[in-house]
């Protein structure tokens, strides 16, 4: 058996702004093509397939147009809803879907979707856990103790049979953890914070592979056999230095094997850090990659964003980096603004913001304007 885990495609999202949906039919394409090229037994992917519960028209079409194309290789998919879905958008029609091979667990039930596939060592079950909260975990099953995610998923998964000779894989969109490990998180991720929000891995001992979405570096969980397939793009500069991939599995009678299938980004996601002009003369012409530019100038700077844009048109984020002018100053919000005087606080926020004091013709300005202003309010 041999099969593509993706997952957290979040068709729709904006990256500071920037909408990401033609970078994502770019990277939907490569994996159309690495379809057609390992020719799979199943297509997975494991949550978040928009980042909205009400997605854009756009991503829409995306996200349809790649099924389609998808089905039309005689592929099937498998799907799971994640913290970002609406599941009950993504389970309508679910009947008719699934006998045209497109199988779908959006609405988390009291039994979890089973779907069986067939290889040369015999069936595979693959069953489609929805995310998982607790509260709805613990309306379906009110007979058991559950507290916590990681007791609502053991509850979820307490009925799945063990048949010998079964191999069993599950779909889920969960954060998993593993005694003595610690999962790598991105900024892109949306995470609940506490102990109480991870499922610990021993959890799912009963599969041969687990399927997961949910973060967005891939990466083993506890085992070989646990894994994030990881987002196909970047959406955040926490990731700017990795690589993107999806998962091949391929499962025999007894072993389990994942390799990581790479996916090249229509734009790169790059960090910039140094003084304006040497960013501007390091430039080798335009470039379309996303840039999170950090200047270190420690002067005042003109239109900084408008000349990157010019050699980096996609500038998505503009941060300075400043020494502080004086030890021990007061950050604003500290400051008691009743006991200071216009021109006080003034001085005070060009100090935070620039790293300097005013000079004489600066403070001068200044108090011409604040003259002005209080002559327009007598």
């Amino acid at each position: 058996m041999r099969f593509l885990h993706l997952s957290d495609l979040h068709l729709g999202k904006r990256v500071h702004g920037f909408s990401m949906i033609e970078d994502q039919a770019h990277v939907l394409h490569q994996i159309e093509e690495i379809a057609k090229s390992v020719t799979p037994d199943a297509v997975l992917i494991a949550g978040d397939l928009y980042d909205k519960g009400v997605p854009p028209t756009e991503a829409v079409g995306l996200l349809d147009g790649f099924l389609t194309r998808l089905l039309s290789l005689k592929i099937p998919v498998l799907v799971t809803s994640g913290n970002h879905d609406s599941p009950e958008r993504l389970s309508f029609a679910g009947d008719i879907l699934d006998a045209s091979g497109l199988y779908i667990a959006g609405v988390l039930q009291s039994k979890v979707k089973c779907v069986r596939l067939t290889d040369a060592w015999g069936p595979v079950d693959f069953y489609l856990l929805p995310f998982v909260k607790a509260a709805k975990a613990a309306a379906l099953h009110p007979q058991a103790d559950i507290e916590n995610c990681d007791d609502a998923v053991r509850a979820m998964l307490t009925d799945i049979p063990r048949e010998a000779g079964v191999r069993r894989v599950l779909l889920a969109h969960q954060l998993v953890a593993a005694p003595g490990e610690q999962v790598e998180r991105c900024d892109s991720e949306t995470l609940q914070l506490g102990g109480t929000d991870a499922v610990l891995a021993d959890a799912f001992d009963a599969f041969d592979y687990v399927a997961l979405g949910h973060l967005h570096r891939a990466q083993r969980v506890g085992r070989d056999g646990i894994r994030y397939a990881g987002s196909p793009l970047k959406y955040s500069f926490s990731e700017a230095r990795g690589t993107k991939s999806i998962t091949l599995v391929e499962m025999d009678e007894n072993c389990v094997h994942a390799k990581l299938l790479p996916l090249s980004p229509l734009r790169e996601m790059r960090e910039l850090r140094g003084r304006l002009d040497d960013l501007l003369k390091a430039a080798q012409g335009e470039s379309d990659d996303y840039v999170r530019a950090v200047l270190t100038d420690q002067e005042p700077l003109y239109d900084a964003i408008g000349r990157l844009r010019r050699v980096y048109p996609n500038v998505m984020s503009l941060e300075f980096e400043r020494e502080a002018a004086l030890e021990g100053q007061k950050a604003l919000h500290q400051v008691d603004v009743r006991s200071r005087t216009p021109m006080e606080l003034f001085e005070d926020f060009y100090l935070h913001q620039a790293g300097m004091e005013l000079d004489d013709a600066a403070r001068a300005v200044v108090q011409e304007a604040i003259r002005r202003a209080r002559e327009g309010l007598a």
